[in-house]
C-alpha cells in the first residue's frame, strides 16, 4: 500500500512540524486531524502503545484515511515512571508546559536520582480495524535538570539533559534533536518498518 497522505492523530503544531520534517523525504504528506474536523480522542490507557493505537484507529475511522499517531512522554525513575502517559497533563487541566515543568522540578527537589527517559510509540493504522498496525518505539535517556535551560522545543525539553552533548533538549538545534530524540528514533524505526511492509 503506497502511502501519500496520512492524517496525524494530533492537534499539536510542534509535533506536526517534527513528524512532517521526518516524513517529507518519503513524499508523505501529513494532515492534522483538526483540519479534517476530527476532535482528539480519549487516552484512557496506562501504556503508550495502547493510547497511540486508540488515537490512530479513531482518526482513521473518522476520516477514512490511514492515520499516524504517537503517544509519548517523560518517565522519571525516581517517580516510578511518572509522569508517563500523563506527561501532557501532569499538572492538570488546562494543559500547560510551564506548570508541568514546575511540578516536575518541585517533585524532584530533594531527589539525587535524576535519571529519566523520553519514550515515544508511533503507530500507523491503515484503516480503523487494521489487524496489523505498524508499531515503532524510541527512547532517549537523560537526566532532569534542577532549572530550565534553552528556548527551543516544547514540553519538558528545557528540563531534559542530553548527557552526550551536555545540553538541554531545548538548547539543541532542531535537526540534532530530531536525530537524537525519542520521536526521531521511533520515526526512523517506523520508516524502516514502513519500507518493508
Amino acid at each position: 500500500m503506497k502511502l501519500q497522505k496520512l492524517v496525524l492523530a494530533s492537534s499539536n503544531a510542534k509535533k506536526l512540524e517534527e513528524l512532517s520534517a521526518l516524513l517529507s523525504p518519503l513524499g508523505i504528506q501529513l494532515v492534522p486531524q483538526r483540519e479534517l474536523g476530527v476532535a482528539e480522542c480519549d487516552e484512557p490507557h496506562c501504556t503508550f502503545v495502547e493510547n497511540a493505537l486508540a488515537k490512530a484507529r479513531h482518526a482513521a475511522s473518522m476520516t477514512g484515511l490511514p492515520a499516524l499517531a504517537d503517544d509519548s512522554g517523560l518517565c522519571v525513575d525516581a517517580l516510578f515512571g511518572a509522569p508517563g502517559v500523563h506527561s501532557a497533563r501532569y499538572a492538570g487541566e488546562p494543559k500547560s508546559d510551564e506548570r508541568n515543568n514546575q511540578k516536575l522540578v518541585d517533585a524532584l527537589q530533594n531527589e539525587a536520582n535524576r535519571n529519566a527517559r523520553f519514550v515515544c510509540v508511533i503507530t500507523l493504522a491503515r484503516y480503523a480495524a487494521d489487524p496489523r498496525p505498524i508499531i515503532a518505539e524510541g527512547e532517549w535517556r537523560g537526566e532532569i535538570l534542577r532549572a530550565p535551560k534553552g528556548a527551543g522545543g516544547f514540553g519538558y525539553d528545557p528540563l531534559f539533559l542530553d548527557k552526550e552533548s551536555g545540553l538541554a533538549s531545548a538548547e539543541l538545534p532542531p535537526e540534532v534533536k530530531n536525530r537524537k530524540s525519542h520521536r526521531g528514533q521511533a520515526m526512523q524505526a517506523f520508516i524502516e518498518k514502513l519500507k518493508s511492509s
